[in-house]
């Protein structure tokens, strides 16, 4: 048997098919002429108006739909944000947490940006060490292009940024005067506890980008996101579009299906993709409580495990792999490709089954993996 927890990804088990069929009906017989035409740099009105809507419900601040602009999911809009803020003068260095998402690593680097990775606590990105960066940068004549985070639901950690440390974090973006970006593309991934506001609902600081996504809270398949600016970004941003828009035929489908109940969908996607978090959770604590600390994420799709610093992660790679355990190595998401005692396990897909049986045979793995017998339990999950 396959234990698959290495792919963030949403749970085929509930995916409405009868309810997105009936959409796909709707939808084509009511935009069939929109396919006959290019979408537009800003992409399918009808979706950009339910996104406006589920921005303006959840932060509480009027998003217009013409601020938003619909792309092919949410690393399109990763990749023009990059390739706009840029100027490919050998100076272009970017801040971020020290581990993220690795198709960011990776678009970051095939352009050129030299990565600075910041310390991450429970509490997310550090303001700290945000504050002496930005200081040592500005030094140095190479003060950053942009300051790109995810706040929520951080990926790999799972961690949520407190209100009091966004804050902190925008007004140094602000009294230094840098761009800041944030992904939120897990934000409605959410299972308990209160959200704090994104930072664009803190402040209305104008050098800021706001990306997000329908990947995390429908199907990556769908391929759509979007990222909204004020005025002068927006326009800065989609000068660098050069692909005559998004999928109409997709966002069509998917604007139907979710105008009928946005928040209802996300509510019965997340009680599930709760349970299953729960039960990760469980079987943890039952089988390695002992020798590892975990994260215990209150949404988002991942779950962050440190493990001791006496493991060899490469034979617990190939242990695992002989064993048909799939993760995702820390590495991949630290922004040196340093080797660091972290795996993340994406919980979303995985049946109940496979969370049951596969969480023994990582802790078996990770016990054969040690090169030592003592006592080896990090005091905590962050360094």
């Amino acid at each position: 048997m396959i234990y698959d927890f290495a792919v963030g990804r949403t749970n085929p088990e509930t995916f409405p098919t009868a309810a997105f069929q009936r959409a796909a009906h709707r939808a084509i017989e009511r935009d069939y002429a929109l396919l006959t035409a290019y979408p537009g740099e800003l992409g399918h009105e009808g979706l950009r108006r339910l996104m406006a809507q589920r921005e303006s419900d959840r932060e509480g601040v009027a998003v217009t739909p013409d601020r938003i602009a619909l792309t092919n999911g949410s690393m399109q809009a990763v990749t023009l944000v990059a390739d706009a803020l840029i100027e490919r003068d050998g100076k272009d260095i970017v801040i971020t947490e020290e581990f993220t998402y690795p198709g960011t690593i990776s678009t970051y680097r095939d352009l050129g940006i030299r990565m600075v990775g910041l310390p991450i606590d429970q509490h997310g990105m550090s303001a700290d060490a945000l504050e002496q960066t930005l200081m040592d940068l500005q030094i140095r004549g190479t003060p950053p292009r942009f300051i790109y985070t995810e706040a929520t639901y951080q990926n790999p950690t799972g961690t949520m940024m407190p209100r009091a440390r966004r804050e902190a974090i925008l007004a140094l973006a602000k009294r230094f005067n840098v761009i800041l970006v944030e992904d939120n593309c897990y934000g409605d991934v959410h299972y308990t506890g209160d959200k704090p506001p994104a930072f664009y609902a803190l402040d209305d600081y104008e050098n800021q980008i706001y990306l997000c996504s329908l990947s995390k809270i429908f199907a990556p398949g769908v391929r759509l996101g979007y990222f909204s600016a004020p005025p002068a970004l927006f326009r800065r941003v989609l000068n660098r579009r050069h692909d005559a828009g998004s999928n109409t035929l997709a966002a069509s489908i998917v604007a139907e299906y979710l105008g009928e109940g946005l928040w209802q969908h996300c509510a019965q996607q997340n009680a599930v993709l709760g349970g299953k978090r729960d039960l990760l959770l469980d079987m943890l604590g039952t089988h390695l409580a002992d020798l590892c600390c975990w994260s215990e994420p209150a949404g988002g799709l991942f779950l962050w495990l440190r493990f001791p610093d006496d493991v060899d992660p490469d034979k617990l790679q190939a242990l695992a792999d002989a064993r048909g355990f799939k993760y995702a190595r820390g590495r991949a998401f630290q922004v040196a490709n340093e080797d660091a005692p972290f795996l993340r396990l994406a919980f979303g897909h995985v049946p109940d089954a496979a969370i049951r049986e596969g969480i023994p045979v990582l802790a078996q793995c990770i016990r054969q993996a040690r090169t030592s017998n003592e006592r080896a339990k990090p005091a905590s999950l962050f360094r």
